[in-house]
């Protein structure tokens, strides 16, 4: 077992082994270049287009665009292989994780925490989190679900079928829950973040997956084409979160304690979601290798999306943009440590699955 595990951390790369740290030190570095070099953020802010800084958007392309190039649309076509996990997921994703993210938001940062943090700034932190709770993971489920030994089909499945949702419930489910916060945005700015962060890199991931299998097969293109692609979205990520904190920097150090607030929903939220999803899957007696990544993805986020959407919203030093980046910060180490648990319960769920199966008598079983 501990040689698999060895084997499966020495697959990951340089950076996602150690992305935790990594994430840690990018927003060290970003606060330093904000107070030591603060010409820095003050030219790069300038650089926008209708709400959106150009050097940020590039690199949230960066970041997106090679997640949005593993998904094989086809597997759609295999909806029906797992009706119960993708029940689970779907469930789970749109129907309770993204109010449960807001009432949590809501309570501990407008009415448990309200004497530390003023009014508004906190219904910014609140509209941050809606922007988490409103987009499903589909980056770093790659990695939660081979971590856990989850099944890659179902997984893509997933990932493809959240795109497409996505689509067409992101805008309402954010409009209604920002109105509800007392946080009005234009529908067209938010129709216009879904076109600009998943509509444009969603087709184009899929054309140039496309053209590059047709030429080259699909050997080469998962064996030799998308392994270019590994670094890209983490190195993305790392320079982004830089360049976000560095904007960020007056807020962070005028109230650290802030950074604290903001957690404390997200990690409440994060394992009331695992929970719900994993135990529904455990009493449905649905298989590990489709319950781990069932859990996993309605407890991640795409970060990236909400990342991207806050700054076009609300600007790249709103409480919004840093409620997002909290979410980044403290997503990665309790996602590793969800991992570890789905890795520690699988002997239960196996034993559940396997005795579900009307045929698995005593005398029928075949022996190991």
């Amino acid at each position: 077992m501990s040689r698999t595990k060895e084997g499966r951390n020495r697959d990951l790369g340089f950076f996602e082994r150690y992305l935790s740290a990594w994430v840690a030190l990018c927003m060290a570095a970003g606060v330093a270049i904000g107070v030591l070099v603060p010409s820095v953020p003050a030219a790069l802010s300038k650089f926008s287009v209708a709400q959106v800084n150009v050097p940020i958007a590039i690199l949230i392309w960066a970041m997106i665009f090679p997640m949005m190039l593993q998904i094989d649309f086809h597997s759609i076509l295999g909806v029906r292989r797992q009706p119960k996990g993708l029940t689970v997921t779907l469930a789970v994703n749109w129907l309770v994780k993204p109010f449960t993210m807001f009432a949590f938001a809501w309570f501990f940062l407008e009415i448990l925490f309200a004497p530390l943090i003023e009014t508004s700034l906190a219904r910014e932190y609140v509209a941050g989190a809606i922007l988490l709770g409103a987009a499903p993971c589909t980056a770093m489920v790659f990695v939660w679900s081979y971590l856990s030994k989850g099944d890659p089909a179902y997984t893509l499945v997933q990932v493809a079928l959240n795109d497409v949702i996505m689509l067409v419930a992101f805008v309402p489910i954010v409009a209604l829950l920002l109105g509800v916060a007392d946080v009005i945005v234009p529908w067209e700015t938010l129709l216009y973040s879904v076109l600009l962060y998943i509509v444009v890199p969603l087709v184009g991931g899929y054309f140039v997956r496309t053209v590059v299998v047709r030429k080259k097969g699909q050997a080469w293109f998962e064996g030799v084409f998308l392994t270019r692609f590994g670094p890209v979205t983490i190195l993305a990520l790392l320079v982004t979160l830089i360049l976000l904190f560095s904007f960020q920097a007056d807020q962070i150090l005028g109230s650290p304690l802030h950074i604290a607030l903001i957690a404390v929903p997200f990690v409440v939220q994060t394992l009331f979601i695992f929970a719900l999803a994993y135990g529904w899957a455990y009493a449905w007696r649905i298989p590990h290798a489709v319950a781990a990544p069932a859990g996993l993805i309605g407890a991640s986020n795409f970060f990236e999306m909400a990342v991207a959407v806050a700054i076009v919203l609300f600007g790249v030093t709103s409480g919004a943009v840093l409620a997002t980046v909290v979410g980044v910060l403290i997503e990665v180490p309790i996602m590793l440590a969800l991992v570890r648990l789905a890795d520690w319960t699988r002997p239960a769920f196996n034993r559940r699955s396997a005795g579900s199966r009307p045929s698995a008598r005593p005398e029928t079983v075949p022996s190991p």
